[in-house]
């Protein structure tokens, strides 16, 4: 009897073994399952985090005009015009073309369908998004007017938050031209290239003038640039009311 006891208590030992082993593995079989559910949930409120923090920092823009966001006009300098060439200039897409001014106003440029000019319903680029100047380059000959900021900017999420906010003024549901406005990046690699703002300034704004905007002479093309400390609403307003998208050498094309 003693034998067949200890025998019993061994097969129960072993059962109880078992039993605890299925626990376990039903126990990390359902932290595997949390942990993958913790992850889904966390990439999904990731991707929501950034369109939900910029519609959150946009609303202090809403209920006011563009030249009352950001910097007065005074923190911008005169606007300055250097005669400009490059129309109808088109160079290979993946080419790179050295430009001479900081930022660009006008010059050679890509023309592949789909990659330059840059779509009309952005209007806000980062580093990390922003289209090749090559391309930005073909929207200036459309008419658009461009907002760069540099890196001193780029660094500042309250001066990030103005620039979206001037941009959101241009957004719309129409194609409207004269919503033609694009802000980018003036970044580490452009100022290598084609060199800095001048000193003090941290935001330009150019757009490429046929001369008047019932203008056919390219001789009389110009390249218009302003600088600025902050971004400027009030400065931009009036550039784009004395150089509008009809003031190009394209106007009629996106």
């Amino acid at each position: 009897m003693a034998k067949k006891s200890t025998k019993s208590d061994r097969q129960a030992v072993i059962d109880d073994i078992r039993r605890k082993q299925k626990g376990g593995e039903k126990r990390r079989g359902f932290a595997i399952v949390g942990v993958c559910v913790l992850v889904a949930v966390l990439i999904v409120a990731a991707a929501a985090y950034r369109p939900v923090r910029n519609w959150y920092d946009l609303r202090q823009f809403k209920d006011i005009d563009l030249a009352s966001i950001g910097a007065p006009a005074s923190s911008c300098s005169k606007v300055e015009t250097k005669p400009a060439d490059g129309n109808q200039q088109h160079v290979p897409t993946g080419s790179q073309v050295t430009y001479s001014t900081a930022p660009p106003a006008f010059g050679s440029h890509w023309n592949e369908q789909g990659v330059a000019p840059a779509p009309f319903n952005r209007k806000y680029y980062t580093a990390k998004d922003r289209p090749e100047l090559e391309a930005l380059v073909h929207n200036l000959e459309h008419g658009y007017t461009i907002l760069w900021y540099d890196e001193t900017i780029a660094d500042d999420p309250d001066q990030l938050n103005v620039i979206n906010g001037i941009a959101d003024k241009f957004r719309s549901d129409s194609n409207n031209l004269r919503y033609k406005f694009i802000a980018a990046p003036w970044t580490a690699d452009d100022v290598k290239e084609s060199g800095a703002f001048p000193d003090g300034k941290h935001v330009a704004i150019s757009h490429w003038s046929a001369g008047g905007s019932s203008s056919n002479d390219a001789s009389k093309q110009v390249g218009v640039f302003q600088y600025c400390a902050e971004p400027s609403g009030a400065a931009l307003e009036k550039f784009m009311l004395d150089y509008p998208y009809t003031d190009s050498p394209e106007p009629d094309a996106m």
